[in-house]
């Protein structure tokens, strides 16, 4: 671990040391099964990059369901990723027809990481509406996820089905909840009762990010400049779902997910500079930020 690096909570040690201990005769089915649904022909990287940091979360299968024109792509990123192709509109995002086929591989997913990279249609509004309502286990919205669910009316949105987890920027949450105020005590109060009312933990992401339930909340003190760079997101996004698939209940998923993504963050500003880093470096300093913890 780096010389300035925040320690993990203490309530979370238990979390770590469950993630880290696995029995010596165990199967990948042990670990939960995580499907990415995103992509689209301008951005292959964003369902690739949170596949991928699900696989590095320690999620026991991956599928990532993306429009056919960059499946080889996303297929590319790393052969233990289960990759579906599936119908595009010309525009290059999914086309209507994709929805039926999605909400067929949700079926066997204990978590769903819906949104990144996903682009914007009617047609995904109806997707996210379905998954929100009634997918009886965890769903994970990021990017164009949150877009879709900004864009839901009010009444359409009864109390979802199973656990959600919400993980928008500043920006992203002011188009959740237009009457957010500029102010950062009040913007966190907003963002608090923004989660209550919609059953959810929140991750407000930045500097010192926000992670809420509307009841309790937690400010992660990880983290390095270098993580303000594109694609970031899209590894917490399937980071933290894959920690979730194991089995940790959603708000302390959110909360070590978002610790762990920090230090990782550290780990890779440290050894290439904030300006010279990238998501994928990130993604490469999960492993080492995890043995850090096993020391």
């Amino acid at each position: 671990m780096t010389e300035n690096a925040h320690p993990l909570p203490s309530d979370l040690l238990a979390v770590a040391k469950r993630l880290l201990h696995r029995p010596a005769d165990c199967h990948k089915y042990d670990f939960g099964r995580v499907l990415v649904i995103g992509g689209s022909r301008s951005m292959a990287g964003a369902p690739a990059l949170a596949g991928m940091a699900a696989l590095r979360g320690g999620a026991g299968l991956v599928e990532v369901g993306v429009p056919q024109s960059v499946a080889a792509t996303v297929a590319g990123f790393d052969p233990a990723l289960i990759v579906h192709g599936l119908p595009e509109e010309a525009g290059g995002s999914f086309d209507a027809s994709a929805v039926n086929a999605l909400l067929a591989l949700v079926q066997h997913a204990d978590v769903v990481v819906c949104g990144p990279g996903m682009g914007r249609s009617p047609a995904l509004l109806d997707l996210v509406l379905v998954l929100w309502r009634d997918f009886p286990r965890i769903l994970l919205l990021d990017a164009d996820g949150l877009n879709a669910l900004a864009e839901l009316p009010e009444d359409r949105l009864k109390l979802p089905a199973g656990p959600r987890i919400l993980t928008p920027h500043v920006g992203e949450m002011r188009r959740l909840h237009a009457g957010t105020p500029a102010g950062r005590p009040e913007f966190e109060a907003a963002a608090d009762a923004f989660a209550r009312a919609r059953h959810a933990v929140l991750v407000l992401k930045g500097y010192r990010s926000r992670i809420t339930d509307g009841t309790r909340h937690d400010l992660n003190a990880s983290g390095s400049p270098g993580l303000a760079t594109a694609g970031t997101g899209d590894v917490l996004s399937g980071l933290i779902g894959a920690i979730a698939a194991q089995g940790i209940a959603v708000y302390e998923a959110a909360r070590f997910g978002v610790w762990l993504h920090g230090v990782a963050g550290e780990l890779a500003c440290e050894a290439l500079t904030a300006p010279g880093m990238t998501a994928g470096d990130v993604l490469d300093a999960l492993p080492v930020a995890w043995k850090a913890l096993d020391a």
